[in-house]
């Protein structure tokens, strides 16, 4: 065997891209901050895991095991660094899970060595993806992620089943598989999370109940279950908190998105609403509040999304759609770690005193056009007479 040459100026180029600095996006709305570039793409991924180096067996230099996207990121703060569990997309299709690194949240991030080779205890398990990181305060690190397999019970080739998958691990290198999630309100699931504290000395699910893979039928919206033990995770019943809405953000769909982040005046979740259009499904980032003593019940919840695709985030391989599973709390800044179009990796970074005032303080959807007209015009006046007009 030989290292083929083309190797070394292809890691070189790669290297540039790692090495380049973020910098803010010019335009901005005082929520929170955009940057330029995405942290994390397909073209972060190691050359190691595509290509094959030995120059003999291949002569060409073709890559052997491409990578098609790295998006949807479950993310923590692991001994100092800025860690994401990305969702990798494979030129296949198969999505597995992997391990990127930053010092500084922003830029830098570099994959580990190697990806994460989950426990293989589901032999029905055809597709792993969008984990969620929960640090919970029984010591462990929990991800809870959708498994999808192929649905038995119909011979259309596309029908799947989506459950809910669960893994924990203390380090982000070993990895125990835990029995999948089994609501008995819902026959499938997909966008779980885990509460990072106990409710009633229980543990407490965020799902997202649905009839079907893509449809969620009779599922209301956001849910919320509890369950005893971790390590066979039943729930019996499901609530449901951010309720979806006729002609809103969250017409077709809503689920769970980042750990919710505690705040003195409640839990803030940063979730992902879905409507339909003409040129298909449009998921945009919202945000809401529930009470830190009654975690599922909604205390605010501003109208309208927080962030929305813009500019080359709207262009991808499922064009239009943001979407997150992850965040990030250092103190008083957040870091909102987001995807574009399934295709790419962004963060958005805020502060916890920006998220509160944005959640507590900017007005409900009122549902209605003449009353949304109502809405906007009472801020009109509020300004004229601040503008001594």
């Amino acid at each position: 065997m030989k290292l083929h040459p083309e190797y070394v100026k292809v890691k070189a180029k790669q290297e540039a891209l790692l090495s380049q600095k973020n910098q803010l996006a010019q335009e901005q709305n005082g929520i929170f901050d955009r940057w330029q570039h995405p942290v994390l793409t397909a073209a972060h991924a190691p050359v190691e895991w595509q290509y094959d180096l030995d120059a003999d067996a291949n002569p060409f230099f073709m890559k052997r095991l491409g990578i098609n996207a790295v998006f949807n990121a479950g993310a923590i703060q692991l001994n100092g660094k800025y860690c994401v569990v990305a969702r990798v997309e494979g030129w296949d299709r198969k999505s597995f899970f992997a391990v990127a690194e930053s010092d500084n949240g922003v830029d830098g991030f570099r994959f580990w060595e190697e990806p994460i080779l989950l426990p293989d205890t589901c032999p029905e398990e055809t597709n792993v993806y969008d984990m969620r990181l929960t640090q919970h305060e029984d010591g462990w690190i929990y991800g809870v992620f959708c498994s999808e397999s192929k649905d038995p019970e119909n011979a259309d080739l596309g029908a799947a089943v989506a459950s809910a998958g669960i893994v924990r691990t203390k380090d982000l290198v070993n990895w125990e598989r835990l029995p999948n999630l089994t609501t008995k309100q819902s026959p499938q699931q997909r966008n779980v999370l885990l509460h990072p504290e106990f409710v009633d000395g229980k543990y407490a699910f965020f799902t997202r109940p649905m009839d079907g893979f893509i449809e969620t039928g009779s599922g209301g919206g956001i849910g919320f279950g509890l369950c005893d033990d971790i390590t066979h995770a039943v729930i019996d019943e499901e609530i449901i908190t951010s309720h979806r809405k006729y002609h809103t953000i969250t017409e077709a769909k809503n689920g769970a998105g980042a750990v919710p982040i505690r705040t003195d005046k409640g839990w803030i979740h940063i979730a992902h609403g879905v409507r339909n259009t003409a040129a298909g499904l449009r998921y945009v980032i919202y945000a809401f509040a529930t009470a830190l003593d009654k975690p599922w019940e909604v205390i605010a919840e501003p109208g309208g999304y927080m962030i929305a695709p813009e500019y080359d985030e709207r262009i991808g391989d499922v064009s239009n759609v943001v979407f997150t599973n992850g965040a990030i709390v250092d103190g008083e800044k957040v870091y909102i770690y987001y995807a574009s179009s399934d295709t790419r990796l962004h963060v958005a970074t805020t502060t916890i005193d920006k998220l509160v005032d944005y959640v507590f303080n900017t007005p409900a959807d009122p549902l209605r056009s003449v009353d949304c007209v109502k809405q906007r015009i009472a801020l009109i006046r509020k300004n004229k007479e601040l503008l001594g007009k």
